[in-house]
């Protein structure tokens, strides 16, 4: 029994630091931005490619590429709830919401002593008018047959620190709603051709794709400005209805709860290979996006397609900065049994020899669309989560909470009463003290004119 309670003594120590909370939410703000930093959900050949090969084994190996939905990413969360309802219930909840309870008056750095004349009765009556009159909420209890009064300001700010509590709990519940069911991807649509979402079924057909470049003359030069995007598209949903939508740069649709965005465009290129200067059936209408490859029946040779060229400049064959299509080509690539060879520009409607009697003709090249799509049913959650964190925090920052013990008790002459007054606040008391002064002595003003005589003990080091 005794190692059971140590134990949890241990963990209520544990979770119950603060120290310990921040940290957990220092990792779980690392973890978020890694997901931001790297892609996610990508093909592992990508991670190979745009990282080195030690990063990329890591990236794969921690489950970086889908770290929303890692071990690690869902068990920070975990702790971070567990640490917030040891906090929550360890705490704050007796930090900010203390019991009714009698207190050592003279013990409390901001006090105060009124000296009045009059029945005890009567005091007490016109000390509670006096605050219920400005806005305190007043409460009387008895203890060892002593009475006192509790008068508390802004009371319910004190539920700032739990409200927000309660919105970090909702948008956990809301990233672990996606984590369950949600699901992020892309594709790639050629214009003409239709592909199948397959956690949806949906089918998208890309039937025109345009974008619009302006040229923007600089003081380094001329810079060409992409202002649109614009996938003219035909989806069928759910309902196996075919429907004309448009999908722009930061307007996407939303089919059956799942949002397209328009991410992207690039050109495909129909090739039509040749052995002997003949045809080859198969090959004579090959289409490949920037980035694919085919391979070369009958010899280890792969043909790469690395990335189209808007236009070539005709005085010195290479490249061109203007994107917009005037002079177009492709840049190759020849692999030799998996061992990247030389690249070469090819101009369009030009045939290349590839050696082994085979040869290459870009024909023509095709538009395609790149979408991303992404269904998260925990948004309006994290959405109302924010929300909540965000009210809790403006609670718990600009209200101040506050809280009076008064005790009035009966001198020994006979002759009048003796108030002893002492007030806390959740952010110390060096902010309450100037509103403290000037209530006693409002209180002591209000209540006998004539001025009897007050002790005032301002808030000191402690």
């Amino acid at each position: 029994m005794t190692a059971i309670r140590t134990t949890y003594e241990e963990f209520i120590r544990t979770f119950g630091n603060v120290l310990f909370a921040v940290l957990l939410f220092v990792v779980w703000g690392i973890f978020t931005m890694i997901g931001v930093i790297v892609d996610q959900g990508k093909d592992p050949s990508v991670y190979y490619a745009a990282y080195p090969a030690a990063i990329a084994r890591a990236i794969l190996r921690l489950g970086f590429d889908n770290i929303y939905h890692s071990p690690w990413y869902i068990g920070i969360i975990g702790l971070i709830l567990i640490s917030l309802t040891v906090c929550t219930f360890k705490r704050v909840i007796p930090a900010r919401l203390p019991p009714l309870r009698p207190v050592k008056i003279e013990k409390i750095p901001l006090h105060a002593q009124i000296d009045l004349r009059g029945e005890e009765s009567d005091v007490r009556a016109r000390v509670e008018r006096f605050f219920a009159s400005r806005g305190w909420s007043v409460r009387k209890r008895e203890f060892d047959g002593v009475e006192w009064s509790f008068a508390d300001k802004h009371n319910w700010a004190r539920r700032g620190v739990l409200i927000a509590h309660l919105g970090f709990v909702i948008i956990a519940a809301g990233t672990t709603l996606y984590w369950a069911k949600g699901f992020s991807g892309d594709a790639a649509v050629v214009t003409g051709q239709a592909v199948e979402i397959p956690q949806t079924h949906a089918i998208i057909k890309l039937d025109n794709f345009r974008y619009t470049i302006k040229p923007i003359l600089t003081k380094s030069g001329m810079v060409y400005q992409p202002i649109d995007y614009v996938s003219h598209v035909t989806v069928t949903g759910k309902s196996g209805i075919a429907r004309p939508m448009t999908v722009r740069v930061n307007h996407p649709i939303d089919v059956n709860g799942t949002l397209y965005y328009q991410a992207s465009y690039g050109f495909a290129m129909q090739f039509a290979l040749r052995h002997d200067g003949k045809p080859v059936p198969g090959l004579q209408d090959v289409l490949l996006k920037e980035g694919e490859h085919v391979d070369i029946p009958g010899t280890q040779k792969t043909l790469v397609y690395d990335r189209f060229v808007p236009t070539i400049d005709k005085t010195t064959g290479m490249p061109a900065p203007d994107p917009r299509v005037s002079n177009p080509g492709v840049i190759l690539t020849l692999d030799q049994a998996g061992t990247a060879g030389a690249s070469a520009l090819v101009a369009l409607r030009e045939p290349t020899d590839l050696g082994e009697g085979w040869s290459v003709l870009p024909q023509r090249y095709i538009l395609y669309s790149g979408f991303e799509y992404r269904y998260d049913p925990g948004i309006p959650l994290v959405g109302i989560g924010a929300l909540v964190l965000l009210c809790g925090l403006i609670i718990s920052f600009y209200f101040l909470p506050a809280r009076l013990y008064a005790r009035i008790d009966a001198r020994g002459d006979g002759r009048g009463c003796t108030i002893g007054l002492a007030a806390t606040t959740v952010k110390g008391y060096d902010l309450f003290e100037t509103q403290f002064q000037a209530l006693v002595e409002e209180l002591r003003s209000s209540l006998e004119p004539p001025g009897p005589s007050t002790t005032f003990r301002p808030a000191e080091a402690h």
